[in-house]
């Protein structure tokens, strides 16, 4: 009998977590080799309906408020019993609160194999939020990280070696496919059509909801940009609270005309058709997947020097990495690289090239089929024996 998995998410909003969790569900499903089952904290969300075609049954739903009142005890309990019915083999949770609620109850209802992931090397969480979460990854048998600077932070909070595995993002390059024209593609995005043909566009595809995505660090860079390059454009794809201060500041610095605030984004093909150079200003990533898009649609990239961009951007060959905070560094470098398009083009080819080689979505499924049977082969005949 095929062992049964099943993927926890938060939520079926759009996010870089989610749609790994979602992609990796559907290379599962695909794969034959596993009963595929998947639960979520929350119905909501555009993403549901990716999955809509899949074979998985019903979809339970355990909706929290809060990690410390009465209904966390009463939708544990019900998780608990929903996975013991279920005869759930392998719990694997995506993100912080999936791990808490995962973890716990998977270990409550002794689950076989429980895996957490930790994709944050920095600037997310309190301090009893990281206290929540060691004692969630104590639980559990293994932690699924994303790039080896996750794997050393979570080294650095005491998790064992052995218990920390890299499973490196993987890409569908179908997400970026596209045929529209860049007349047609800028259209699509809500965008004007009339005098482009020397526009230049950089992009950045990240949220507006925490500050860790450092936005006014871009903005700043955005002003210096334009003193050299009065064609560049900005195309902003995210969204969140912090759009209309966001939207201020453009207009403070006097960039705002340049500077357009896309919104929610579902559009990503066609935004990087029409971009010359891609950008993100973390001050704090686990591994981007706006990074690996950036390379896979043969883009050059800019990007700060945090987590897990120096694994996937080579210094001069695939893009460029800054110092986190440093506008004039991003400017200067995104000046570069406009007033040379043939390096940029050459940038994107090699990117390109690297996403194809490391970060395919097989060497994904790969790696996680690979730890879902050493952790049955290990822990089911010793937990399953008393």
């Amino acid at each position: 009998m095929k062992p049964t998995v099943l993927q926890l998410i938060d939520s079926f909003n759009q996010g870089g977590s989610e749609r790994q969790a979602l992609q990796l569900t559907r290379l599962l499903c695909n794969s034959g080799r596993y009963n595929v089952r998947l639960a979520s904290l929350s119905p909501e969300g555009s993403l549901r309906e990716t999955i809509s075609d899949l074979p998985l049954g019903e979809i339970p739903f355990f909706q929290l408020t809060s990690f410390y009142d009465r209904n966390a005890v009463k939708q544990l309990r019900l998780f608990v019993r929903w996975l013991k019915s279920s005869n759930i083999d392998v719990v694997h949770t995506h993100d912080f609160y999936t791990n808490i609620f995962g973890v716990t109850g998977s270990s409550l209802a002794r689950v076989p194999a429980r895996i957490a992931s930790m994709r944050e090397t920095a600037g997310m969480r309190s301090a009893a939020q990281k206290q929540l979460q060691r004692i969630a990854f104590s639980s559990a048998h293994n932690i699924v990280v994303n790039a080896e600077a996750v794997r050393n932070k979570a080294i650095s909070f005491g998790i064992r070696p052995d218990k920390v595995t890299v499973i490196y993002n993987g890409l569908d390059f179908r997400r970026l496919d596209t045929t529209a024209s860049r007349a047609e593609a800028l259209s699509l995005l809500g965008l004007p059509t009339a005098n482009i043909d020397g526009q230049k566009f950089i992009s950045i595809v990240a949220n507006m909801r925490h500050d860790v995505k450092d936005y006014p660090m871009l903005l700043r860079a955005v002003r210096t940009v334009k003193q050299s390059v009065p064609d560049a454009a900005f195309l902003l794809a995210g969204e969140g609270e912090l759009a209309d201060s966001l939207k201020r500041l453009a207009a403070q610095l006097g960039i705002l005309e340049s500077t357009w605030f896309l919104g929610r984004c579902d559009k990503i093909a066609e935004l990087l058709s029409v971009s010359d150079v891609c950008v993100l200003t973390s001050k704090a990533e686990g591994f981007s997947n706006s990074i690996l898009e950036y390379m896979a649609a043969g883009r050059p990239v800019v990007a700060t020097d945090v987590g897990g961009a120096a694994e996937a951007i080579v210094q001069g060959d695939t893009g460029y990495l800054v110092a986190s905070g440093d506008d004039l560094q991003l400017a200067s470098r995104l000046i570069e690289l406009l007033r040379d398009p043939d390096r940029a083009q050459q940038m994107g080819r090699r990117g390109r090239a690297v996403i194809e080689n490391k970060f395919s979505c097989q060497a994904q499924l790969l790696k996680t089929e690979r730890l879902y049977d050493e952790l049955l082969l290990r822990r089911k005949p010793i937990e399953g024996s008393g």
